[in-house]
C-alpha cells in the first residue's frame, strides 16, 4: 500500500460507490466484502488504521465464554464459525491456544466443564480441540506458577489468539488488493447532501493538510465507539447511541506464566471474565470494564483498573505481580451499544445496522471476531441499494499475508508471505537486521517495511501497530523513538524538526503506558 498512489486514485474518480468512514476491524472487513463484489469502494481514517479500540483488544478470536454464561447462544455460535474461518483464512495470525480454567472448589469442574463441552458442541466442525478435565498434577504442568494452595485441577478448552492491529493492516492490504482506496489521516469533517440526501464527504488529509470533497453513492459509518460524533454531524438532534466501555490490560515477563497455555478466570467481583494470556513473549492481564462519559482516541488506564488486575490475578498466581512488574497498560474502549442496563458488563455485544433519513448508514457494536460477519451482512444491504444481487466471497477470501506453511518459531511468523520481502530487506543492507532495542523482538527491517507497504506515517504507527514495541515495553519504545524516526525520516525525505516533532509526540502519548501511580510524574 502506497498512500500517494492511494491519494492520485481518489482524485481520479469522480464518484465512489461506496465511502466508509473509519478504518477499524468493522470499517476494513466492510471495504474488503464491498471491493470484492466489485463496488468501487473508498475509505477514510481519520487517525490511522486500527488507531482506536481495533488495536487494544484482549487479542482473542473467540466465541465469547462470558457470553455463554448470558445465555447469548447465537451470538456464541456466530462467533465460533467466525473464529474457524479466520484460523482458516489467517493462520499467520490467528492460532490455537489453550485455556485452562483453575477448579479450587468442588463445584467448579463439573460447572465449567459442562459449560465448556456445550462451547465444544457449538463449535462443530470448526472446533480447535475437545476440552478435558486435568488432575491438579496436569494442570501444574502446564501452569507450573498457579497457586497450588487448595488447588484441585482444571478444566482445558481451545479458543483462538491474534495480533489485532497487524490483521487490521493485513485487512486494509486485502481490501488494497481488491482495488479499494484507503486513506489514514483523512477525517471526514462534513457530509455533503444534495436534496437532504447524503451524496458524498468532505475530508481533511492532516498529512498534506489539503480538503477533498469526495462524491459517493453511499457513505457508511463504521466509526466504533466515535460512532455518535458521525450521527450528529448527520442531524444535530441525534441522541447518542454508544455506551464506551473501557476496558484495561497489562503487560508482564512470561515468568509470571511460562509455557504456552493461557488462564481464564471465569467470574471476577464485577462479572468479568479475567484472562492471562501469553502474547509476543509476554503475558497480557486483562480485562476491566469501566463505564466512560466520552470516546477518546487515547484512553488512558485509571490507578483502581490497574489495581484491581493485579489484585485479581495475584489470587491465582504463587508470585504476585506488582506495578513494578508491569511492562505497559494500555487501554481501549467497547463500541457498546446502550440499552436501559447501566453495567456495561451485561450490554450485548451484537451488531446494529441502521439507516438514517438522509441515507447514513451505520453500523455499531459487534466484536473483533465477528468483523467479517458484520461486513457481510453491510454490504448485503449496500448491494440491495444499488439492486445487485452479487453474493459475498469473504468465507473463503485469503487475507493479505496468507501461507501454507506458518512457522511459529520464525521471529517474523506473523508477517506470513510477506516476511520474505522483510528477509530481503536484511540481505540488501546486513545493518537492518539489527533489533530495533535490546528488548524488543523487532528488527529495523521491518520499520522499512511498513513505511514502504504499509502506510506507516509516524513513529507512533511504527512501534504501537506496525510492530508492537509499545505494548510489549513502553519504556523500550521511547527508548528506541529517535532511531525509529530516523528511519521513516530517511525513507521519507524528512527533516530534523520532523523527527524532533514526532520524538516529542510519541513519548507524550508513550508516558501514558507506564505502569506509574497517576500521582507520580511520567517522564
Amino acid at each position: 500500500m502506497d498512500r500517494q498512489q492511494m491519494l492520485q486514485k481518489m482524485q481520479q474518480t469522480p464518484e465512489w460507490d461506496v465511502c466508509i468512514i473509519g478504518g477499524g476491524a468493522t470499517g476494513l472487513g466492510a471495504a474488503i466484502d464491498a471491493a470484492s463484489r466489485g463496488l468501487k469502494t473508498i475509505l477514510f481514517e481519520r487517525d490511522d488504521f486500527a488507531k482506536g479500540t481495533s488495536s487494544r483488544s484482549t487479542k482473542l478470536i473467540h466465541g465469547g465464554v462470558r457470553y455463554l454464561q448470558q445465555g447469548n447462544i447465537k451470538l456464541v455460535i456466530e462467533a465460533l464459525e467466525e473464529r474457524g474461518l479466520l484460523l482458516k483464512n489467517v493462520p499467520h495470525l490467528v492460532r490455537n491456544l489453550k485455556f485452562i480454567v483453575p477448579n479450587y472448589k468442588w463445584w467448579e469442574a463439573p460447572f465449567y466443564g459442562i459449560g465448556l463441552k456445550m462451547y465444544d458442541w457449538m463449535s462443530g466442525k470448526l472446533g480447535l480441540g475437545p476440552s478435558q478435565f486435568l488432575s491438579l498434577e496436569e494442570t501444574l504442568q502446564l501452569a507450573p506458577t498457579l497457586d497450588p494452595e487448595g488447588l484441585r485441577g482444571a478444566v482445558l478448552y481451545h479458543d483462538g489468539q491474534f495480533d489485532d492491529a497487524r490483521l487490521a493492516i493485513n485487512l486494509a492490504s486485502t481490501a488494497a488488493d481488491k482495488g479499494a482506496v484507503l486513506l489514514n489521516y483523512c477525517a471526514v469533517t462534513e457530509l455533503l447532501k444534495k436534496d437532504g440526501k447524503i451524496n458524498g464527504v468532505t475530508v481533511w488529509d492532516s498529512i498534506n493538510e489539503k480538503t477533498y470533497n469526495i462524491n459517493a453513492e453511499i457513505v457508511i459509518n463504521a466509526t466504533g465507539v466515535f460512532t455518535d460524533a458521525i450521527l450528529k454531524m448527520d442531524d444535530s438532534t441525534n441522541e447518542s447511541i454508544i455506551a464506551p466501555s473501557q476496558g484495561v490490560h497489562l503487560v508482564i515477563d512470561k515468568s509470571f506464566l511460562p509455557g504456552e497455555t493461557a488462564i481464564m478466570i471465569p467470574h471476577t467481583d464485577d462479572g468479568r471474565v479475567l484472562f492471562a494470556v501469553p502474547w509476543h513473549g509476554k503475558i497480557i492481564l486483562g480485562t476491566t470494564d469501566t463505564p466512560v462519559d466520552h470516546a477518546s482516541s487515547e484512553p488512558i488506564a485509571q490507578d483502581d483498573e490497574i489495581d484491581y488486575i493485579l489484585t485479581h490475578i495475584g489470587r491465582y498466581l504463587s508470585k504476585d505481580p506488582t506495578r513494578n512488574d508491569v511492562l505497559s497498560v494500555f487501554a481501549g474502549l467497547r463500541p457498546l451499544v446502550k440499552s436501559v442496563s447501566k453495567i456495561t458488563a451485561t450490554l450485548s455485544r451484537e451488531h446494529q445496522i441502521t439507516e438514517s433519513d438522509s441515507g447514513l448508514v451505520t453500523i455499531t457494536g459487534g466484536k473483533w471476531t465477528t468483523y467479517r460477519k458484520m461486513a457481510e451482512e453491510l454490504i448485503d444491504l449496500v448491494c440491495k441499494k444499488f439492486n445487485t444481487e452479487t453474493k459475498c466471497i469473504t468465507k473463503d477470501l485469503k487475507i493479505h499475508g496468507w501461507t501454507d506453511s506458518v512457522d511459529y518459531n520464525n521471529p517474523r511468523y506473523f508477517y506470513g508471505a510477506d516476511a520474505e520481502s522483510i528477509e530481503l530487506i536484511m540481505k540488501e543492507d546486513p545493518s537492518m537486521s539489527e533489533k530495533i532495542h535490546p528488548d524488543l523482538p523487532y528488527t529495523f527491517a521491518e520499520i522499512i517495511w511498513s513505511v514502504r507497504n504499509e502506510m506507516c506515517m509516524t513513529v507512533e504507527d511504527a512501534l504501537s501497530r506496525r510492530t508492537r514495541s509499545l505494548l510489549l515495553n513502553a519504556k523500550a519504545s521511547m527508548e528506541v523513538a529517535e532511531k525509529v524516526a530516523r528511519i521513516i525520516a530517511q525513507e521519507k525525505q524528512l527533516n530534523e524538526n520532523w523527527i524532533i516533532n514526532q520524538v516529542n509526540q510519541f513519548k507524550l502519548i508513550a508516558k501514558n503506558y507506564l505502569p506509574l501511580s497517576n500521582n507520580q510524574t511520567k517522564t
